[in-house]
């Protein structure tokens, strides 16, 4: 099939890249020259593990181009995939002008009535919306297009092993066709006859449950699942701090409950947070949902109460333990909002260093992929170019973001170098037993530690 992918950012290209490989010619769309032109030059402006090789591998296959002009791609694609971002006011509102701007070239340029796929996460009820959209600026030209919703579950980090390799794949459609249409879009994957380019193999994994509903379901499935994995997130620290005041170790609890399978152990981590573009973001949009519906927010409010107050929790955390904040050296290591991503937007380790630096502390971070990122948006902070460099002369090291990298680190020359031994881990990333074996002063989330670390 012919596919038009509007939007290059990371939804965009993921979703352009796996439907090369599963055999569509696709052309990405975008505004932007400047990303335009990096990516036909076979560069990103993110770090997402494995899609940059993909993507230069099905450009050289000619199944994948990039364009500037989006009329051409919208005049021959048979089904066209909205992969643009939503911005959002401070209160929360979306603003769906590109949404608009989108629907206005796609009546003006399509060549005959197409399938138009929302991707990306956007507001419930926008299916409904761009429906009318279409409708009134298609009268002219006497076009009917259908509208699906085909949600992403690309994780960062992960996002084109997600793609090849999905638990579910979502249909959102109100007609017959749009169903077929993205059965067959799909079909490789749903029947497991692709060969996955990240193993050179064939498809090994279960097939995807391929799940059917109407738009608006859809667009709510998104949201709710979302929202859910926020309260995961939020109940694992809740549990944490009851085991921080009784003495308890959170990591035992979430491992008990993890094997229940009506619980599961994914998400149920302690820390400092969840971050990032979307949990925030869609947990904030189902508040608002429910809060023009007149239900009842009481649940979600608290999850994202919780999380905002994370941070808080750890700076008290870290003024116990060195008793003055101001005018330390603290060193710390990680920058994005999770690993294996270079995103450092709504990061909990951004917001840490911010507060750690009002409250007068001499803060040098450092983050295997995020440092660009964060020496971009967030000039305030002082950046490193090793662990073993913020960690020289600190009298505390923080860990704000579990890169596997930080587990493999020379710890004993990180003691060997520090004016104080003091290792607070906010991620849970390493062992109390071991940290306490080298010489540190440990100190985690809800896990039995500090007096075990001391003494071992």
């Amino acid at each position: 099939m012919q596919v038009a992918i509007v939007g290059c950012g990371r939804v965009g290209l993921v979703t352009g890249c796996g439907l090369a490989y599963l055999g569509h010619d696709v052309v990405c769309v975008d505004k932007a020259l400047d990303k335009i032109e990096k990516l036909q030059k076979g560069s990103l402006s993110f770090y997402e593990p494995s899609l940059e090789g993909l993507l230069g591998r099905a450009s050289q296959e000619d199944k994948l181009a990039f364009s500037f002009n989006a009329s051409d791609a919208i005049h021959d694609a048979d089904i066209i995939f909205l992969c643009m971002g939503v911005r959002r006011s401070e209160d929360g509102e979306p603003d769906l002008s590109s949404l608009e701007g989108a629907a206005r070239l796609i009546t003006d340029k399509a060549r005959s009535s197409t399938l138009i796929v929302q991707r990306s996460t956007m507001p419930v009820q926008t299916g409904k919306l761009l429906r009318e959209m279409l409708s009134v600026y298609a009268r002219k030209k006497e076009l009917g297009f259908s509208v699906a919703v085909n949600p992403q579950f690309l994780r960062e980090g992960s996002a084109m092993h997600d793609f090849f390799h999905a638990d579910r794949v979502l249909l959102g459609v109100d007609d017959p066709q749009s169903e077929q249409l993205l059965r067959e879009l799909y079909r490789p994957i749903i029947e497991g006859t692709f060969r996955c380019p990240l193993h050179e193999t064939a498809c090994s994994t279960a097939k995807p449950a391929v799940l059917v509903t109407t738009v608006q379901s859809a667009e709510l499935i998104k949201h709710s699942s979302n929202a859910y994995l926020a309260m995961k997130i939020s109940y694992a620290n809740f549990v944490a701090d009851l085991c921080d005041r009784l003495g308890g170790d959170v990591g035992d609890v979430s491992r008990a409950m993890g094997y229940d399978p009506r619980i599961g152990s994914a998400f149920l981590e302690a820390g400092l947070g969840f971050g990032g573009l979307r949990l925030p973001r869609d947990l904030r949009a189902l508040i608002k949902l429910a809060e023009r519906l007149g239900v009842s927010t009481g649940l979600l409010s608290e999850v994202e109460q919780i999380n905002i107050r994370r941070v808080d929790v750890f700076v008290d955390k870290i003024r116990q333990a060195l008793w003055i904040i101001k005018d330390k050296q603290i060193g710390v290591l990680g920058l994005s909002f999770k690993a294996d991503t270079d995103d450092t937007r709504s990061s909990p380790a951004i917001s840490l260093i911010q507060r750690l630096i009002l409250e007068g502390a001499k803060v040098r971070a450092y983050d295997p992929k995020a440092s660009a990122s964060a020496r971009e948006n967030y000039p305030e902070i002082a950046l490193g170019l090793s662990p073993y460099e913020i960690a020289e002369r600190s009298e505390a090291l923080v860990i704000a973001t579990p890169w596997n990298e930080f587990r493999q680190l020379d710890w004993e020359r990180i003691r060997g170098s520090m004016a104080r031994p003091l290792l607070l881990d906010g991620c849970n990333l390493l062992k109390p037993a071991e940290m306490g074996g080298i010489g540190f002063e440990y100190y985690s989330l809800g896990r039995r530690m500090q007096e075990n670390a001391l003494t071992s």
